[in-house]
């Protein structure tokens, strides 16, 4: 998926070390990811994966609606990647100790639109500001234990 184009990055710096943040990420991916308005969401655009499936808690080869876990090194990163109707997509979380109990938590997004309604899709969902806000807000949630 590293193939696919860039779309954006986002950075949230945690007071935590990244073992402590790491526990915070699958923790928070694990409610995000299960909560039903993703499910229902994934149905409506045909999303693959559509059902959660493999191991729990979030590892490699773990599904949720619209996402797979697809590398997991423990206290570095979590590559998830899924595709529905109108796009194909990869969301790569990336730790980075800081030192002093301080880390870095990184999103970065890649994607391919493909055809006009992907065009249209990208545009209602990237060109209006609502990824970019969603994932700001995502981060923001691991700033507080």
């Amino acid at each position: 998926m590293s193939t696919l184009p860039y779309v954006d990055e986002h950075a949230v710096d945690v007071d935590a070390g990244v073992e402590e943040l790491w526990r915070r990420l699958l923790a928070g991916l694990e409610r995000s990811l299960s909560r039903e308005a993703g499910a229902r969401y994934a149905r409506l655009v045909r999303a693959d994966p559509r059902e959660p499936a493999g191991p729990r808690p979030l590892a490699e080869g773990s599904r949720y609606p619209g996402f797979r876990a697809v590398r997991v090194v423990p206290g570095r990163e979590l590559a998830l990647e899924g595709r529905h109707r109108f796009s194909t997509y990869s969301l790569v979380f990336r730790l980075q100790e800081l030192g002093e109990g301080r880390s870095r938590l990184t999103a970065e997004t890649r994607a391919v639109f493909p055809g006009p309604a992907g065009r249209v899709y990208r545009l209602l969902v990237i060109g209006s500001g609502g990824h970019a806000f969603g994932m700001r807000r995502l981060l923001a949630g691991y700033r507080r234990p």
